[in-house]
């Protein structure tokens, strides 16, 4: 995500929060580490459009801010927003153990927190996200099983010292180390970004080249391998199977060649029949949380830890979205028409029934369902 459009989006939400906002709405604040990637401003959307579906925009008066990949910065944004009166605050956090404090002095003045995808571990804070073991070793466990226990792979990772990355890296090596015929000649710190993938498989590819890799686990940036081989003439039949994200891209990319009913696909946003397993961190984790944020503080009861379903899809579970209705994901389609979604980068993963305020438009352009 360029910040020239976070800063558009969080001068539009300030001036939301102005003093024409009607006093009885609930303050909440979305603090944001790391943006510099398709998922976080897709999660922004998500939020941004559930702040303004019809059921809570009389209700929410959202404020945005940005503390970039540091505890300390977003530390300091968290305590002003404490002595700014909020209600509740929905956190990305940087880390899983650098904000307890701040969180725990929150909590201690009547401040809601609940983290979304990576988590916090002081006792009060809500926590809404995935089993990142389970996202970074059922992955890895599936590349062993193409590989036949045998293979040189490639490891891309995300952004560090979230506990996203630190699990995910974790539960996958642990899959790795117990398969001696699995070596990984090379790794990289993809920040859950395909153009920082690029740049760092282009590094790798140059001292280890395509004929000496079997395969790739990447937390983002499966789509970018394929197009890397393509450009490197390598054939959609022999190219390296890939573990990774639920971009968008990446599954249309899984589809069998020839797949029917494509529109606007061209280059490498292709259905290949790219040999992949796709999993997601689904982008709708921070609206729900401020959904059951709102929820707790109308009074309803609402647990410590909301954990989210795993999505995880191997090629003959890729259905296409054609029109991308909220129907249509509920009937069970996972990637959407490339002439739908632009952005090979974005993530498809945006169902949930829990909440039927967002859906495509949500998380493409901020607006919510009617």
């Amino acid at each position: 995500m360029r910040l020239g459009w976070l800063a558009a989006g969080v001068a539009m939400v300030g001036l939301m929060g102005s003093d024409a906002v009607a006093a009885d709405k609930y303050k909440i604040f979305l603090s944001m580490s790391y943006i510099g990637n398709d998922w976080q401003a897709e999660a922004a959307n998500m939020v941004k459009a559930m702040a303004d579906h019809a059921s809570m925009r009389d209700k929410v008066d959202l404020q945005i801010q940005v503390a970039g990949p540091n505890a300390q910065r977003q530390i300091q944004q968290i305590n002003a927003m404490v002595q700014q009166g909020a209600d509740a605050i929905i956190v990305y956090p940087i880390s899983p153990t650098a904000l307890n404090q701040v969180v725990k002095n929150a909590c201690d003045k009547g401040v809601l927190v609940f983290a979304y995808d990576s988590v916090i571990t002081e006792p009060c804070a809500y926590n809404t996200t995935i089993d990142q073991d389970e996202a970074g070793r059922k992955p890895a466990e599936w590349l062993v099983d193409q590989l036949g226990g045998e293979g040189k792979i490639v490891v891309i990772t995300g952004v560090p010292g979230t506990s996203v990355d630190t699990a995910r890296t974790a539960a996958a090596k642990d899959v790795f180390a117990k398969h001696p015929g699995i070596e990984i000649v090379a790794e990289g710190n993809g920040m859950w970004s395909q153009a920082v993938a690029r740049t760092e498989l282009s590094k790798i590819v140059a001292t280890h080249p395509w004929s000496e890799i079997d395969g790739l686990w990447m937390q983002a940036g499966c789509f970018t391998a394929a197009s890397m081989q393509d450009e490197a003439g390598i054939a959609d039949a022999d190219k390296k199977p890939c573990a990774g994200e639920g971009s968008n891209g990446h599954r249309i990319q899984m589809l069998p060649i020839g797949t029917e009913g494509i529109e606007g696909a061209n280059g490498t946003y292709r259905p290949m029949g790219y040999p992949s397993i796709s999993y997601a961190s689904p982008p709708y984790s921070g609206a729900l949380a401020l959904k059951n944020a709102v929820a707790k503080l109308e009074g309803k009861e609402i647990p410590q830890l909301t954990s989210l379903p795993l999505p995880l899809y191997t090629n003959d579970e890729i259905k296409l979205c054609t029109e991308g209705t909220w129907a249509e994901m509920q009937a069970g389609c996972n990637v959407f028409q490339p002439a739908l979604v632009s952005n090979p980068g974005w993530f498809g993963s945006i169902y949930s029934a829990e909440t039927p305020e967002i859906g495509l438009q949500a998380a493409l352009v901020g607006q919510p369902e009617n």
